[in-house]
């Protein structure tokens, strides 16, 4: 079906977009700013995928419309693509030595690769989010929504870190998920993003405790927190919940400055873990703003 095709394509996009060395090429490339608006709305519509997959079988209006979506998934990928290929190119081109770099230079400056990246994808990533923005504009017409996942679970928000007694059929997912996470160590990254998506119900939260509880992770990590976030993705109050479940004690900041401070020298230097649950929302700007403190741990720490 569509949306298993899209659903996996969405999927690939986001993890590109929330690598860190791939939004800071992008910000150095000027497109950045760009790519958050696509992120935004791209945002807005996987909320809407779970409702078109139950509607798609019967209505051809929806099954058309993840259609439309799949085509400009694999627009932005193509994008995307174009972006990583670029850096992976500027990258060798400084490793080639200082007298060729010197050459390369002279033959192509910096300013115009720069200004050549920016000119010709600035378009293409304008043309698709405006698309997306349409796409969006259809869910009323097609009586589209997100309520429907949100009323299957009365208990969102409610999670628990702890195991549960009995699991089934995880083990794969687990073994891969957990060489992600105990081969950090080699990254010169301070932290990394390990995304577990999915549609509701299929055992996100399960297998984020299953590896939570692990005790290899439990070993390999210093430090600890678990948020369940749920739909509202406020800064200092998920900041504060992971500084009182590292702490084991509640503490009052006056602001989220104060708070970040704390957190800063709380991370310095040590290998965390941290599981933010049930995410919904997909907003640059507030992640960048909760990971400013995850940048003092050691290499190897992950979210």
């Amino acid at each position: 079906m569509a949306d298993a095709a899209v659903s996996a394509l969405v999927k690939l996009v986001f993890e590109k977009l929330g690598e860190v060395a791939f939004k800071e090429y992008a910000r150095a490339q000027g497109i950045h700013s760009e790519l958050e608006k696509l992120g935004e709305k791209l945002s807005q519509i996987r909320a809407l995928l779970h409702d078109a997959s139950d509607k798609e079988i019967k209505e051809e209006a929806v099954k058309q419309w993840l259609n439309l979506l799949q085509h400009l998934a694999y627009d932005i990928e193509d994008v995307l693509d174009d972006v990583a290929t670029e850096a992976m190119r500027r990258e060798l081109t400084q490793e080639s030595g200082a007298s060729t770099s010197k050459v390369k230079k002279l033959i192509v400056p910096t300013c115009c690769t720069k200004f050549s990246l920016s000119h010709r994808l600035s378009p293409k990533i304008d043309s698709i989010t405006t698309k997306l923005q349409k796409l969006y504009e259809e869910k009323d017409k097609l009586g589209l929504t997100v309520e429907n996942e949100k009323q299957k679970d009365g208990n969102r928000g409610n999670e628990t870190s702890l195991p549960e007694l009995y699991v089934v059929g995880r083990e794969g997912e687990k073994k891969r998920l957990l060489n992600q996470l105990l081969g950090g160590e080699s990254s010169t990254e301070k932290f990394s993003i390990i995304p577990i998506v999915g549609m509701g119900g299929v055992g996100k939260t399960t297998l984020a405790r299953l590896l939570y509880n692990d005790p290899q992770v439990k070993d390999h990590f210093q430090l600890k927190a678990w948020v369940c976030v749920s739909d509202d993705f406020d800064v200092f109050k998920i900041s504060q919940t992971i500084f009182e479940d590292v702490n084991r004690e509640k503490t009052e900041f006056k602001d989220l400055n104060q708070l970040q401070k704390a957190l800063t020298e709380q991370f310095k230097g040590k290998r965390f873990l941290l599981v933010l649950d049930d995410v919904w929302t997909e907003n640059y700007e507030n992640w960048e703003k909760l990971v400013l403190p995850f940048h003092s741990g050691a290499p190897g720490g992950g979210a």
